[in-house]
């Protein structure tokens, strides 16, 4: 038998109940679509080989439908997230602090990849090709140099810093500075001759865009050495928009951690099974970025 007191107190709570209920269905019905951009790192094609599963498993995971969007550059992924299209973005570090900026603190980083030693971050390379007889970057005067993209980290943005060090103006330095546009293109320009080095992201001896591209077989490990190695970067973080209701951003976040146990095939291919997991980020954690953002910025004002 039920008395007086917990029947008032039983109905005292189902509108509460009722309202979380709707809470956390209210979400889903406002976005039933989230849309995931990823910076160009490879082709279009090897994008959606790599991470068409994880949308799949995200979609079961959120119960909403999740879109990969490959964008042509950095800075379209940038713009998305300013306009709102874009509701999730994997990001490298000098392209997530620009979309920081331009967003006015509209984008959240949550995640960056854990690596198999632990770590996070990453490194900026330079390839050359290994029957070239320069062994470090004062031999590259007067010859072509490819970088990625304006906005990527290992591939300008870092390399820029470190020649900058070493007192190199890159476009008085090098007979030719090219913008390979992804970092695969960068390799295939030295390999066919268009530029005698490019800098890559690395993240170890087994882990890096080159690596992949081994893989594939789109190029010999024996044919290309490396020169340059910088110090080490923060980790690339995946960014949600912050006008996302909290128990979505909530949701993304735990779906991501959970990837590795949920669904281990799909979280290993992302990586070729060469990441533990992912390692929770707050925009503190770039600071060094945003510093390196101002220098790059700074250059940019005194080339115009």
């Amino acid at each position: 038998m039920f008395d007086r007191r917990s029947i008032l107190a039983g109905l005292a709570g189902a509108p509460f109940a009722a309202n979380a209920a709707f809470a956390q269905a209210d979400w889903r019905q406002r976005f039933p679509e989230l849309v995931f951009a990823i910076v160009p790192a490879e082709n279009a094609s090897g994008v959606t080989e790599r991470w068409q599963p994880f949308m799949a498993y995200l979609s079961r995971e959120l119960g909403v439908r999740v879109t990969l969007r490959i964008a042509n550059d950095y800075a379209a992924v940038i713009e998305g997230q300013r306009a709102g299209n874009i509701h999730i973005a994997s990001y490298g570090p000098s392209s997530y602090v620009r979309a920081h900026s331009v967003t006015n603190g509209g984008v959240i980083p949550f995640v960056t990849e854990l690596l198999k030693d632990g770590s996070t971050g990453y490194f900026s390379v330079l390839y050359v090709r290994s029957n070239s007889p320069v062994t470090g970057i004062n031999d590259l005067r007067g010859r072509n140099l490819c970088l990625v993209d304006p906005n990527s980290t290992s591939g300008n943005n870092v390399p820029r810093f470190a020649l900058s060090r070493m007192n190199i103006v890159p476009e008085q330095f090098f007979g030719r500075v090219v913008y390979a546009g992804s970092h695969e293109n960068a390799i295939m320009a030295v390999q066919q001759g268009t530029c005698d080095a490019a800098f890559n992201w690395w993240n170890s001896e087994t882990d890096s865009n080159f690596e992949r591209m081994v893989a594939k077989n789109m190029v010999r490990r024996e044919d290309y050495k490396i020169v340059f190695r910088s110090d080490k970067i923060a980790g690339s973080p995946t960014a949600f928009l912050a006008t996302l209701p909290q128990e979505a951003r909530d949701a993304i976040a735990r779906a991501f951690m959970d990837s590795p146990t949920k669904d281990k095939a799909a979280f290993d291919r992302l990586s070729d099974g060469n990441n533990l997991g992912w390692s929770p980020v707050t925009h503190a954690d770039y600071g060094t970025i945003v510093e390196l953002q101002t220098f790059v910025d700074s250059l940019r004002r005194q080339r115009s």
